[in-house]
């Protein structure tokens, strides 16, 4: 016996939001540049800073929200903001209160968030010099769903779409910067994630049309 054609238009009904949501996946890109020329620190990262023979002065220490070194004696240093060069001149004025010609090293972790379709995402904290591929490494890689071909990169008020196998300074290995955050998206399998739910609806209401029908044809 043929269906009737409100029946077809019902499976029409059902399969054209699939259909539609299949065909506008690709989101608008917006492409982001270098804008600093040199690395600065912001409040939220963490500054390693390791003096020789003093070690009551050594450790790693958080960017306060004023952008002072959130420590008992450094919290006058002010750090955040400003190039690491100057950084590392107001500390070594603030040291030669202790000693005559202090000997020590500055070293900037920069806050990033890894998120999205990787094994581990959280927030970490980076050296300046690791590359995004690196810092998604670091999260474990992305998952068995996770896309390689395309990572969003947020940074400040704009965001670019990085393709991981690439390995040059505008895609993966173009380096992090304080507050950047990585989202491995998710890859579309058209057939996983919109056929077979849409087959699974329309079976469900295949059965339901066609008891619908053997009662009225009784």
């Amino acid at each position: 016996m043929r269906s009737p054609l409100w029946v077809m238009g019902v499976i029409g009904v059902l399969a054209g939001p699939a259909v539609l949501a299949a065909q506008s996946r690709a989101p608008a890109v917006a492409s982001v540049g270098e804008t600093a020329d040199s690395v600065t620190l912001a409040p939220g990262d963490v500054v390693r800073i390791t003096v020789w023979r003093k070690p009551e002065l050594s450790g790693e220490f958080v960017v306060s929200t004023d952008g002072t070194v959130a420590h008992p004696l450094y919290r006058e240093v002010q750090v955040a903001r400003i190039p690491l060069s100057t950084a590392e001149r107001r500390l070594r004025t603030f040291l030669e209160k202790y000693e005559a010609n202090p000997q020590f090293v500055i070293e900037p972790l920069l806050r990033v968030a890894v998120t999205g379709e990787v094994r581990q995402p959280n927030l970490f904290n980076l050296r300046p010099e690791t590359s995004v591929s690196q810092a998604v490494a670091l999260a474990g890689g992305p998952t068995e769903r996770g896309r390689r071909d395309r990572l969003l990169l947020v940074r400040q008020n704009g965001r670019v779409v990085i393709d991981l196998r690439r390995a040059d300074a505008s895609g993966a290995g173009m380096p992090i910067r304080s507050g950047d955050q990585i989202l491995v998206e998710r890859s579309s399998a058209i057939f996983r994630d919109y056929v077979t739910p849409t087959l699974s609806v329309l079976g469900a209401t295949a059965a339901i049309i066609s008891v619908i029908l053997y009662n009225r044809n009784r």
